[in-house]
């Protein structure tokens, strides 16, 4: 039965990808928005199903520091997990839009929670913010492509436009409401199928002796990000690799304005608490990882290969130190120190010769 859960977790996962990016991109031409800005939105707000039941269902019972957690380490594997994965397989090309306008979205909504963190507690008008904010940005996401895509579809011979279509589609299928169809059935399979491989792999743990505090520390927090690293890999096989970075940066938004909004709402008056570990170190290690995006975005306006490995090495190491920290291992201290006076400088001197080269 795990054997056969295993395989139909991966199944859905496949299956439900294909159906998301091939919906999502014909769903934007027969909207009149760019593939990027459906990534934005659209499937970047599906993916995030399971965050966002996780952690609204955790403030629903009183575990408001697991929905926080949750919010916090989603983004962390969003960029590092997700996009370093992606790059590994196809070198990821970043539109001057996510350069410009949407990593910023996404620093400006990462630092407004670690400075709403230094609270000590995300109040409730907090919450109202979050979610007041995030439907201003998408109103204006749509508003911004539709005038966009109207002004280049005036500009351009239609030859040179559908270079960067997807292929026509005719008959029933070309309607709008088959494809956001497609999108909803691709969604529902996501979801499904990471559930089914958490299950799976949390119980082929369970049966080697591995603890539940690694468990939770790794197969759970990467199960919720499943749907985004299915959806992500598969755009970028299929060509559609604005879509792959739009889905991680808007995920990445979605969670901090959307999933911690209504979270800090579910909470009640009393808000979100915000540990002191997550306080302390996870919400410096998000906010670091997003500020990390923009030199690695710019340098080529492209993800190459060995920036995705640098991204999946560091998330090895995040994780390999929350495992270290949960069992008080007194490798802690050797491995904390190795990353702060080593690893850390080296990619931050890295960084800086990329940018100036890139300035020059």
């Amino acid at each position: 039965m795990l054997v056969a859960m295993f395989v139909a977790g991966l199944v859905a996962l496949v299956a439900g990808a294909e159906l998301l990016v091939r919906g999502a991109s014909r769903l934007a031409l027969a909207l009149g928005i760019s593939p990027l800005v459906v990534g934005l939105t659209v499937v970047a707000f599906g993916t995030s199903a399971p965050e966002m039941a996780v952690s609204v269902g955790a403030a629903r019972d009183g575990r408001t520091d697991m929905a926080l957690g949750n919010v916090v380490g989603s983004n962390i594997a969003n960029v590092l997990l997700i996009l370093g994965l992606s790059a590994l397989i196809v070198p990821l090309a970043v539109h001057r839009q996510v350069i410009r306008q949407e990593v910023p979205v996404m620093l400006a909504a990462t630092f407004l929670l670690l400075g709403l963190a230094q609270l000590g507690r995300i109040p409730w008008w907090a919450g109202v913010l979050l979610v007041g904010l995030l439907v201003a940005y998408t109103g204006f996401l749509v508003l911004q492509s539709r005038r966009s895509e109207r002004q280049a579809a005036a500009a351009q011979a239609v030859d040179d436009a559908a270079d960067e279509l997807p292929p026509p589609v005719s008959g029933w299928r070309a309607h709008w409401a088959v494809q956001a169809g497609y999108v909803v059935l691709g969604l529902v399979l996501l979801v499904a199928g990471a559930g089914w491989l958490v299950d799976a792999a949390t119980a082929f743990a369970r049966s080697l002796g591995v603890s539940e505090v690694v468990i939770g520390l790794t197969l759970v927090a990467v199960g919720t990000s499943l749907p985004e690293l299915a959806t992500s890999v598969m755009a970028a096989f299929k060509g559609e690799r604005d879509m792959a970075v739009g889905n991680v940066v808007g995920s990445n938004v979605f969670n901090i304005l959307g999933v911690l909004g209504l979270t800090t709402l579910a909470a009640g008056p009393a808000g979100v608490p915000v540990p002191a570990p997550v306080l302390n170190f996870d919400l410096w290690v998000m906010a670091a990882v997003a500020v990390a995006c923009l030199p690695v975005f710019v340098t080529g306006r492209e993800i190459a290969r060995w920036e995705g490995a640098v991204f999946v090495a560091y998330y090895a190491a995040y994780v390999a130190y929350l495992v270290l920290a949960a069992q008080h291992h007194a490798a802690l201290a050797a491995f904390s120190h190795a990353m702060l006076a080593f690893v850390l400088p080296l990619t931050a001197l890295t960084a800086a010769v990329l940018w100036w080269r890139e300035r020059g």
